[in-house]
């Protein structure tokens, strides 16, 4: 099966130093003020507070004289003369993106920002750190629930979303799976559902070897994990959603890391940690209905050929966007360099559109003056 191995070799090395550092929890940025205090990446925001909230200043001086040099947005703010912190909770799969725009900002405006950004999982990033507002921003790989927006506004906070790219989730077994280099979706729901949850490889296809289904995925706090319910499961008749019998985690190098470690593994994980593990884990592609298998590329993330393409989002509280003069240049910024090329080669998603970015800019400036109401 093929696997875009030429374009992958060239993005493994800087991918796996974005990615790997997620495993250990916070980002270890230049500047980082609270780098030492991080946990592992299992931790679930509980050190949210020192991300700094209330009027971290760094705003007093920054009138500025446009020497944001090479930036490619407009803003006339003196960035090199900000401080004060940044606190990022949320989804793992976007986790790589605001770690590696979190380094180019203080590699291009220096350290008087620090960045704290765990990745808690989309759902476990609301529920624990941004409602109660302890993060400035939440990373999330689908959008906000209803019942988190209404928890959000009940605690006074308005969330301000941003599009950040689009991704292929992406269906991993073990490179000596030689038995399957393509699979239905009507068979990975066989998989995955509670009201079939087959115990062996034979049960789901008779040509497919009688050996155990050994399944990982992301934790039920995962973003990634609401996304596969809804696209893959749907309605079910069990009491939940999915098969409870599988591996859970919020480290996604830890499914691949799993795939890689037994033959009849099988699992899901974001498109960014497949390429971050091209040689011990194997990509499936997808059969839509009656249509030819898909394998999952940047390129089908793009088109919406892919069955699983999906976009990716941050949201901002939208107090602290009006308060801190250092996060809304940091999200003008963040948004601006959203849209160029190694979004794709050195993370490994589909960058936002022009027009995503114009959007994201008017959202930003809604949330600024105080008028953005979310809306779907």
């Amino acid at each position: 099966m093929t696997r875009e191995s030429a374009r992958l070799s060239d993005l493994v090395s800087r991918r796996k130093f974005i990615l790997t550092s997620g495993a250990v929890g916070a980002a270890g940025l230049a500047g980082c003020t609270s780098g030492s205090e991080q946990g592992d990446a299992e931790s679930d925001g509980g050190d949210g507070g020192n991300g700094g909230d209330g009027g971290d200043s760094g705003d007093g001086g920054d009138s500025g004289d446009g020497g944001d040099g090479g930036s490619g947005d407009d803003s006339n703010v003196d960035r090199a003369s900000l401080s004060g912190d940044v606190r990022i909770s949320g989804s793992s799969t976007v986790y790589p993106v605001a770690e590696e725009v979190s380094r180019l900002w203080n590699e291009e405006y220096g350290d008087g920002v620090g960045f704290n950004i765990t990745p808690d999982g989309s759902g476990g990033g609301f529920e624990n750190v941004f409602i109660p507002g302890d993060s400035d921003i939440n990373n999330a790989s689908r959008p906000i629930k209803d019942e988190e927006l209404q928890r959000c506004r009940d605690n006074g906070i308005e969330p301000v979303e941003f599009y950040v790219a689009q991704d292929a989730l992406t269906v991993v077994v073990n490179n000596d799976a030689d038995f399957i280099d393509e699979i239905s979706l009507e068979d990975l729901k066989t998989i995955w559902s509670p009201d079939t949850a087959p115990e062996m490889w034979s049960d789901v296809n008779s040509d497919w070897p009688d050996e155990p289904l050994d399944l990982y995925g992301p934790a039920s706090t995962s973003g990634t994990y609401d996304y596969f319910i809804e696209a893959v499961i749907g309605e079910t008749e069990s009491d939940q959603p999915i098969r409870s019998d599988f591996e859970g985690t919020e480290e996604d190098n830890l499914i691949a890391q799993g795939v890689s470690g037994n033959e009849y593994a099988f699992g899901y994980l974001p498109f960014a940690y497949y390429t971050n593990n091209p040689d011990s884990v194997k990509a499936l592609g997808l059969v839509e209905g009656g249509n030819d298998p898909v394998e999952p590329s940047l390129e089908g993330a793009q088109s919406g050929n892919y069955p699983l393409a999906r976009p990716l989002f941050f949201y901002a509280n939208m107090n602290k966007l009006q308060e801190k003069t250092h996060l809304q240049e940091f999200i003008r910024f963040y948004v601006n360099e959203a849209d160029e090329d190694y979004i794709a080669s050195d993370v490994g998603y589909v960058p936002s559109s022009d027009q995503m970015v114009e959007d994201n800019l008017a959202n930003l400036e809604a949330g600024i003056a105080g008028d953005y109401e979310f809306s779907r």
